[in-house]
């Protein structure tokens, strides 16, 4: 699996982030997102942190499940 972390700004003060891997073509279902974030490094912040935790459990060999998974609904 490769993971990878995009970051979106969307308006004047609303940042976006989500860990997808990168060979999926949807992006509307990523493993982990964050939104409404301030500034585009609490985004980025937010996104490393997270990308290190699923990293970790993609090593131990856990399924990681995808956010409409989890919530039934899609990003």
């Amino acid at each position: 699996m490769n993971l990878r972390v995009r970051v979106v700004h969307y308006g004047q003060a609303h940042w976006y982030a989500d860990i997808d891997d990168a060979d999926d073509p949807v992006v509307d279902d990523p493993f982990w997102y964050v939104d409404h974030c301030r500034t585009q490094t609490q985004a980025l912040n937010a996104a490393c942190v997270e990308l290190a935790a699923l990293t970790s459990r993609v090593r131990r060999g856990d399924h990681l499940y995808r956010v409409l998974e989890v919530t039934g609904v899609a990003v």
